[in-house]
């Protein structure tokens, strides 16, 4: 199998496609279908593989699992034994990072429009940083800090400014932005010259993210420059040295065969260069560096698994093949215009007759089209699809559109497999509705 499967993945003597030496039909069998699937070698090793690299190029920095790709207890323990942080951008991505046993001083809390909840749950546990967004925030943090011994970290998240190849859903870093503070406009300065007089908060550096699924450096290396001669300027005026410094995550994988993304040290080492570079040009020392991969982890390693259901065809326009799933599982077709391959999983049908097939879900919306126009073999109904790279953003963004029932996912590893998330009851759906019943 190509690279845009979890590592390992192949097809056994009877056709059938091997995930962490597990059949695909044998999960089907045990779990049903929607099945979403984590090989927990492929996720292990991308975590070393980013974290090894960051720390053979610039020691004492740290690679940090982006939970919004997808997060659940199980997925959580193992960024904890595995030794990254955990950013979270929300108080439910901090409830299960602590309650799966992250350490405190490794979860640190993003968002660009915090509650005053969410603040209060960061403080009260003692995380290691929380990145500021905007100036409400910041008086909201000089609140709630008032009758704290302990200043809390924070970093402050810049607008750079810079433009990225990529979907516009995706670029956070453009100047219409609403994430982080403008350099060029002198708001970011402001927030500088506001949170150093607070005694609550100790300003240790800058953060920035210039947008999701890249396959170049030029957008990171340019906003780190900026970020690097802004950090000078604030030395300067207002005494804060740079302890921290956070070029963000967006490192592109591989959803299609054609993709060619960049490899872990080649990220590191054009990030490293440039962060060496921009501080012996500014005068400022080397900080630690806190990179935030996520899709990067998450993505490769997952696959999702339907199984087919009816036919259309329609002469001259094109044939649908419908699956169980569709954009209440992975809506990333239909909001970034995302696109995937698949196999038919249960038989290896490459030997035989092929044909040009849409891939749709079974949802009611004309644009719930997971794959247009893949070349598979003749397929039947039962049969099974795997999709693979559906690792990151579809389970997290997963809904009960239609009322369905969020799928289940099963974490395998050298043979072994694991339930590590339910699928979802008809009891779940009502389970927080409140009736009649309960009013009287």
């Amino acid at each position: 199998m190509t690279e845009v499967w979890p590592m390992g993945t192949h097809r056994n003597d009877v056709g059938e496609i091997v995930v962490g030496e597990v059949s695909v039909a044998e999960l089907a069998h045990s779990y049903g279908t929607p099945l979403y699937v984590y090989d927990e070698t492929t996720l292990r090793s991308a975590m070393r593989g980013w974290q090894d690299a960051l720390s053979s190029r610039l020691p004492h920095s740290r690679a940090v699992y982006a939970g919004k790709a997808f997060l659940c207890t199980a997925i959580a323990e193992i960024v904890a034994e595995e030794g990254l942080g955990l950013d979270c951008v929300s108080d439910g991505e901090l409830f299960v990072g602590l309650n799966a046993g992250v350490p405190p001083h490794l979860l640190s809390l993003h968002g660009n429009n915090k509650g005053r909840n969410e603040l209060e749950m960061a403080l009260e546990a003692k995380i290691g940083k929380i990145i500021v967004d905007n100036f409400n925030e910041i008086d909201l943090l000089e609140e709630l800090t008032a009758e704290h011994d302990e200043p809390m970290t924070v970093l402050l998240r810049l607008n750079p400014g810079v433009d990225v190849h990529t979907h516009r859903k995706i670029s956070t870093g453009v100047a219409d932005s609403k994430f982080g503070l403008p350099i060029s406009d002198g708001q970011a300065e402001r927030a500088v010259a506001k949170l150093v007089n607070i005694p609550g908060v100790r300003l240790a550096g800058y953060h920035a993210h210039v947008g999701s699924q890249l396959f170049d450096t030029d957008a990171h290396t340019g906003a780190i420059s900026d970020m690097l001669a802004f950090a000078a300027k604030m030395r300067v005026s207002y005494g804060v040295e740079l302890e921290i410094f956070s070029p963000g995550g967006g490192f592109g994988i591989s959803y299609l065969d054609q993709d060619t993304p960049l490899d872990p040290a080649h990220w590191i080492e054009t990030i490293a260069s440039t962060i060496e570079a921009g501080c012996a040009e500014n005068g400022l020392p080397l900080p630690m560096v806190i990179i935030e991969p996520g899709r990067a982890i998450a993505g490769p390693a997952g696959i999702a698994v339907y199984t087919l259901g009816a036919r259309k065809q329609l002469d001259g326009i094109r044939t649908y093949v419908s699956v169980d799933g569709g954009m209440a599982d992975n809506i990333r077709p239909a909001l970034y215009d995302a696109r995937y391959t698949a196999e038919i999983a249960n038989r290896d049908g490459s030997g035989g007759p092929h044909e040009t097939v849409t891939i749709a879900g079974k949802y009611c919306e004309s644009g719930d089209l997971l794959i247009e126009d893949i070349d598979l073999p003749v397929s039947h109904e039962g049969d099974l699809l795997a999709i693979p790279a559906a690792g990151a953003y579809c389970l997290a963004m997963a809904s009960n559109y239609n009322m369905s029932l969020k799928p289940a996912v099963a974490l395998v590893n050298n043979g072994s497999t694991r339930l590590i998330r339910r699928r979802e009851s008809f009891a779940d759906l009502i389970r927080l509705d409140i009736t009649r019943a309960h009013q009287e």
